[in-house]
């Protein structure tokens, strides 16, 4: 008897767990879904300069999985369309230059995201972990940067996106 109790656990602990030997994670909450980025407003903090560094219209989504994985793309508002199916060099400069992407795991504690990046378009990114407040107010999602070098430009800043719900 003892022994079938103990298969039962270890069949039960060992199929909760992935073929690395993590635990499966499982995350719950209103942040779960796909959302459309809105807006993106970047306040540089020394001059308090507020800019959109992808343009009033940028375009991208955000993923938050119930896996507890997620990714992030985000494009600048009027990329150019290469001249031929293979961009020149030029060209692969001016997409990457109007790109922010990356994925990984997410965790939630209070307002605030940790986002663990596995995979990123800046390969510095990659292995971080990204720290963000968030809230939701209806179908929108709101994400601030906390205070940090802005990868697109350098100087210290915050950064407000703005996110609606996908149905």
């Amino acid at each position: 008897m003892k022994r079938s109790i103990v298969v039962a656990y270890c069949i039960l602990f060992l199929g909760s767990m992935d073929a690395s030997g993590q635990r499966h994670q499982s995350c719950t909450g209103p942040q779960l879904g796909t959302w459309k980025l809105l807006s993106y407003a970047t306040e540089d903090l020394a001059t308090g300069q507020k800019t959109n560094l992808l343009g009033a219209h940028p375009s991208g989504f955000l993923s938050y999985g119930s896996d507890c994985r997620m990714y992030a793309i985000l494009i600048k508002d009027g990329r150019k369309v290469p001249a031929t199916f293979v961009p020149t060099d030029a060209e692969r400069i001016d997409l990457y230059i109007g790109l922010v992407t990356y994925a990984g795991s997410y965790s939630i504690k209070g307002d605030e995201v940790r986002h663990f990046i596995d995979a990123s378009w800046n390969q510095s990114w990659t292995g971080t972990t990204q720290v963000r407040r968030f809230r939701i107010n209806d179908n929108h999602l709101y994400i601030t940067t906390l205070p940090a070098k802005n990868p697109l430009t350098g100087k210290k800043s915050s950064s407000v996106l703005v996110w609606s719900k996908v149905d």
